[in-house]
């Protein structure tokens, strides 16, 4: 799994790792002893946020692949049952729920993943399952336009350079793991695509309660 539109912030427990010295920390026993009690945590309590500042720190310290590799399979995998438990549920992503941010980014970042490979069938389903389960309603729509996006045969490049505005992209922003602002208002871009929107809610209508 290749990581979203914009790298992870590299943090570790709230200290950011440019302002530790990460090779004594490949050696530091504490601080290896925490990402095994990390991991430990992760797993046992199913945590998608604890996966992130992990994989954070695995990244940090240029940790082998594998283990690498095994922290974003286990934040995908969760990442799917859960949402999956929200539908089943017919609840929605509460974004300042710790558990619930970080599994609305982890679908995300798939999302944004498979569009690259130019799955254009899963991405416009992730994209439109987001809009539907988020609380918020500036990344609802974003949502929508990613999703809209899609059904309108831009490639993810066309849509990074031609729709997407990440240059005043907050880093300190925890939204800013998402792609919430374009090249024009959410507001007419809604409208321009507006024979999509309304295929896309024709498609959600079958994860509306009956």
């Amino acid at each position: 799994m290749r990581r979203g539109v914009k790298e992870s912030q590299k943090s570790y427990r709230g200290v950011k790792m440019q302002d530790i010295d990460i090779e004594k920390l490949k050696t530091d026993p504490e601080f290896l002893e925490n990402l095994v009690k990390l991991e430990s945590e992760m797993n046992s309590e199913e945590s998608i946020a604890k996966g992130y500042h992990l994989l954070d720190a695995k990244l940090a310290i240029g940790a082998d692949e594998d283990g690498i590799n095994d922290v974003f399979t286990f934040i995908v995998n969760t990442a799917f049952n859960k949402l999956s438990d929200k539908l089943t549920r017919f609840e929605g992503f509460d974004l300042t729920d710790v558990e619930d941010f970080a599994t609305s980014r982890a679908i995300y970042e798939h999302a944004i993943q498979r569009y690259s490979e130019n799955d254009k069938k899963g991405s416009k389903e992730m994209f439109l399952v987001l809009h539907h389960t988020l609380s918020d309603d500036e990344l609802k729509d974003a949502m929508m336009i990613h999703a809209c996006a899609v059904m309108a045969g831009h490639s993810f490049e066309e849509f990074i350079e031609n729709l997407a505005y990440t240059d005043e992209m907050d880093p300190n922003d925890p939204k800013s793991v998402f792609v919430t602002t374009f090249q024009q208002p959410n507001d007419i871009l809604l409208q321009m695509f507006s024979k999509y929107v309304k295929e896309g809610k024709e498609e959600l209508k079958v994860l509306e309660k009956k």
